[in-house]
């Protein structure tokens, strides 16, 4: 340390600090600069010139081998196709870093490569290197978060680069594979007009799949949920997931795939699902592969929304019920399939991982496998993508990259168990990036050389020659001598002899529902007629669960405004049994459901406080930031839990997983809210091809509930409406006929706080489940009018479709408004201002199924009315006018008279003055 500060200096540096104290020369004179007199430095032990010129080496060394570890990957042998040139990198040059290739120096590599020689030459080394980290695997680690992580991948790259595949499995792979390749030829010859999507060209990825079910199985993990597209997804289903082939057979003559009896329209042959067991020695796996649809990535989301679903059916890690050693992930894998030109676009793959590390979405690490074909439907990769790698979009969450080319079915196995074993390590998304080549063209049927020729010359020169993937690989085993061709001969002929026999059969094979089993054992499809439920709980027990829902332990700082308005006010309320607004009873709906054993989860921004801040279901410690949920302790060893998850700025992902979790199991009521109800439009997809047809293509039956704050309250066009006329146009309502339960969802448009307690207990307590849309409030929240009792929530209460005027007198009215949601409210107070006893106003609850005989029950009172008139805030080309109209001329030979806004493009104007005199005008139009 003398000579890093400079003695002399110190010394002179007369009443400066030095050290933490003023001092003087005087005091160094006497004690030396640290309290004593410094003794004579020993002299400085010389370091020869060989040994700086080896420590320069080392560090060089060390230099170069990071930059094959960080880059390695940029001109590694990935591509089976060859047409992306082999770029040289800069950083790869050993003369950067002092080194020449002749040199025939020994260089010390201890501490520099994992499990090597001690020392070697720098060819040596860069030999080394370029096998490891520019071969036919590579990865992608430098990005990773932590130094652990990093090591890992070297560590295990270096140590176990040259262990090779044992004989019996190296066998396994070359059968599946060829497995893959008959079933593909099997058929092209016997379907020639059908689009399959086969696995040619990406056989290796069948590989790929045996290796994760087998390691998940030997690691203890007892489901796996499997998102997958299109490509190779009947190879999987037909060579590994037990689907019998006769139902492939029966969907490519057009026949279907349900039994009769049953209610679904079906789905295309490439979208066809499976639930299965495997057996891998004394280790068995469960494997469900979840729909998809035509939405390439749509299911990512929903495969881990469903995985999450299966922890919580498990009671895993953040679900467990005692203090363990568990890890998440531990007993469910999410495993998604992806497409090249896919991945790096569609926006619900950033969104899906957005969620991979946070609160209630966590899943324990999804592994994600790309089969890259090089180019989308027409488009290449320098067309389709701005970045160097497909996979490059994962970076965003520090996602470890593995690249591999898909000649080498081998290295693929590697990059599998490279990948699982990651995960399993970290509890993090990994990502397998599989280079191939796509035979055909986007379908059998489609003709690539229009739009990439010189890439279509290449692959068809090698089946010209005889060179696909499983042929060459199975000719590498005979080289080996570990295969005959007998033996090769004998797995194709097997193959297709039982392909065949099974053809055969299609005529005669019977179809099976394999829908309503396991945890949804003794639920049904929903009947043709509306069916009402007793969804009233005890009212003692609806005052305990009040009380409780705002209950807090006796040291956690509740916000004091929290205390005043929430806290003492629902107390008195619950004592009153009157005055209950939206708030109390959602959580009275909420809290009696978790008592008697089912799991409530709801989940979108903002939802534990609540858009409005009307529902605090969750209460900060104002001092430390602890989070406490009431709910979760009405009762010791509480049956069921409320999950309270504030998600991300996302639409489309947290609804697909939400979605996801709905379709695990019955037991949970899972609930999305918008933070304003127009919102929902960035999950437009996830609506129209699984909420709003999940059912009706594949059986799932879903119970997902879906809140829309609504209302025409001067908010502007895009904070007022939740666009009630798509969502009934995408229900199945039947303009001439009487609806049932079995519509394909529900639409609603409570007015009171009771009416929405109900509907949340329904979604749980009937034998069927179906997603529910509430066209949610927001004035309404806290509107005293709007209020309700306990008496209404008590035994024997139930939801009502239609709620009638009490206060009319059937004698003297003449006009029958007829209305849904708060637009009511301003109605009667418009009437009993006007003291208009000539009028009633019916409301409109349920809007979907239809409610005719309850209509036509409220109508039928009024047998002196001349005037039926709908009235609606929202503009005439919105809302429900165009759903309710051709119902009441068709079904009740009503004809309405239309009172609202006029058509408009945007769901409301901008401008204040003017949405306050539509308001006005609405209203007084309805009594003119």
């Amino acid at each position: 340390m003398f000579r890093c500060l400079g003695i002399q200096k110190i010394i002179q540096t007369h009443g400066k600090q030095c050290n933490g104290a003023f001092v003087s020369r005087e005091y160094h004179a006497k004690h030396g600069v640290f309290g004593y007199r410094p003794k004579k430095a020993p002299k400085e032990e010389k370091v020869s010139n060989e040994v700086i010129q080896n420590r320069i080496h080392n560090a060089n060394l060390l230099r170069l081998v990071s930059a094959y570890r960080d880059h390695g990957h940029k001109r590694a042998m990935i591509d089976p196709l060859g047409l992306n040139t082999i770029e040289e990198i800069e950083s790869l040059n050993p003369e950067l870093y002092g080194f020449s290739s002749q040199e025939s120096t020994s260089l010390d590599l201890q501490g520099i490569l994992h499990d090597w020689k001690e020392s070697a030459t720098i060819t040596d080394v860069l030999k080394r290197l370029e096998d490891i980290y520019c071969g036919p695997l590579a990865v992608e680690f430098h990005q990773l978060a932590t130094e652990e992580e990093k090591e890992w991948f070297s560590r295990q790259l270096e140590q176990h680069h040259e262990k090779a595949l044992p004989v019996d499995r190296k066998k396994e792979l070359a059968k599946i594979l060829l497995e893959s390749q008959v079933f593909d030829n099997f058929m092209a010859t016997k379907f020639t007009t059908v689009k399959r999507y086969g696995g040619e060209g990406a056989e290796a990825m069948m590989g790929f799949f045996d290796q994760v079910f087998r390691q998940a199985a030997e690691d203890g993990i007892q489901d796996i949920v499997l998102g997958m597209p299109h490509r190779g997804r009947l190879n999987l289903l037909a060579g590994m997931l037990n689907i019998p082939p006769e139902l492939l057979f029966r969907k490519m003559r057009g026949m279907p795939e349900f039994p009769d009896g049953v209610q679904g329209s079906g789905d295309v042959l490439s979208h066809l699902t499976a639930s299965t067991d495997l057996q891998y020695e004394d280790k068995s796996i469960h494997v469900t592969m979840i729909p998809n649809p035509s939405h390439l990535e749509a299911c990512n989301p929903v495969a881990a929304g469903k995985t999450r679903a299966a922890q919580l059916h498990l009671k895993e890690w953040d679900y467990s019920e005692e203090e363990d050693d568990s890890q998440r992930g531990d007993k469910v894998l999410c495993l998604q399939i992806h497409g090249d030109a896919a991945f790096t676009s569609q926006g619900v793959v950033a969104e899906t991982l957005g969620l991979a590390d946070l609160p209630h979405y966590h899943v324990g690490g999804s592994v994600h496998f790309i089969a890259n074909n090089q180019l989308g439907f027409t488009t290449d990769a320098k067309r389709g993508r701005s970045s160097r790698y497909s996979s490059d979009i994962a970076k965003m969450i520090d996602c470890a990259v593995i690249h591999v080319n898909g000649d080498y079915p081998e290295e693929v196995i590697k990059a599998a168990r490279l990948a699982m074993s990651y995960r399993q390590t970290f509890r993090k998304d990994v990502v397998v990036d599989m280079l191939c080549f796509r035979r055909w063209g986007h379908n059998e049927l489609d003709d690539p050389s229009f739009t990439q020729p010189n890439m279509y010359k290449i692959i068809r020169g090698r089946y010209d020659t005889g060179k696909s993937v499983p042929d060459v690989y199975a000719d590498q085993l005979v080289s080996d001598g570990l295969l005959t061709k007998e033996e090769i001969g004998k797995i194709n002929a097997d193959c297709m002899t039982k392909l065949g026999e099974r053809f055969q059969k299609l005529e005669s094979f019977p179809p099976q529902a394999r829908h309503l089993q396991k945890q949804w054992t003794g639920l049904v499809q929903a009947s043709p007629q509306i069916t009402t439920w007793d969804t009233g709980v005890d009212t003692n027990l609806l005052k305990y669960v009040g009380a409780k829902s705002v209950e807090v332990p006796s040291d956690l700082a509740v916000h004091p405004h929290l205390q005043k308005t929430l806290v003492d006010v629902r107390k008195k309320k619950m004592e009153a049994g009157t005055g209950l607004d939206w708030a109390t009873a959602e959580a009275l709906a909420v809290g009696s459901l978790l008592y008697q054993g089912f799991n409530v989860r709801i989940s979108g921004q903002d939802v534990g406080r609540g858009t409005f801040s009307h529902r605090h279901f969750m209460l900060i410690d104002q001092n430390d930031d602890r989070m406490h949920i009431p709910l979760n302790d009405i009762v010791e060893n509480q049956p069921g839990y409320l999950e309270v998850a504030n998600s991300s700025l996302s639409e489309e992902a947290v609804l697909g997983f939400e979605y996801g979790m709905s379709i695990e199991s019955p037991k949970n009521l899972i609930i999305w809210e918008a933070q304003f109800g127009d919102f929902f439009n960035g999950a437009q997809v996830i609506i129209d091809t699984f909420v709003a047809s999940g059912e009706t293509k594949w059986l799932l039956q879903s119970g997902l509930t879906i809140l829309l704050p609504h209302g025409m309250d001067g908010a502007g066009p895009e904070h007022s409406s939740c666009r009630i006329e798509r969502w009934l146009q995408l229900c199945d309502s039947k303009e001439d006929a009487v609806d049932g339960d079995n519509i394909n969802m529900q639409v609603v448009n409570p007015t009171t706080p009771a009416q929405y307690f109900h509907l949340l207990r329904r979604q749980m307590v009937r034998n069927f489940r179906k997603p529910l849309v509430v066209v949610g409030p927001k004035i309404l929240l806290r509107l005293p009018a709007a209020t309700s009792s306990l008496e209404d929530m008590g035994p024997g209460t139930f939801f009502k479709p239609v709620i009638g005027d009490k206060s009319a007198d059937p004698a003297r009215v003449t006009r029958v408004v007829l209305c849904s949601g708060k637009h009511y409210y301003g109605l009667a107070k418009e009437r009993d201002a006007r003291g208009a006893a000539d009028v009633a106003i019916i409301r409109i609850e349920e809007l979907c199924p239809f409610p005719m005989e309850a209509i036509m029950e409220e109508m039928k009172k009024y047998s002196k009315a001349t005037e039926f008139i709908w009235s609606q805030e929202e503009h005439r080309n919105m809302g429900a006018w165009s759903f309710v109209h051709p119902r009441f001329e068709n079904l009740l030979a009503c004809k309405l008279k239309y009172v609202g806004r006029g058509v408009l493009a945007t769901p409301a104007v901008g401008v204040g003055e003017v949405h306050q005199a539509e308001a006005k005008q609405v209203i007084t139009d309805a009594f003119a």
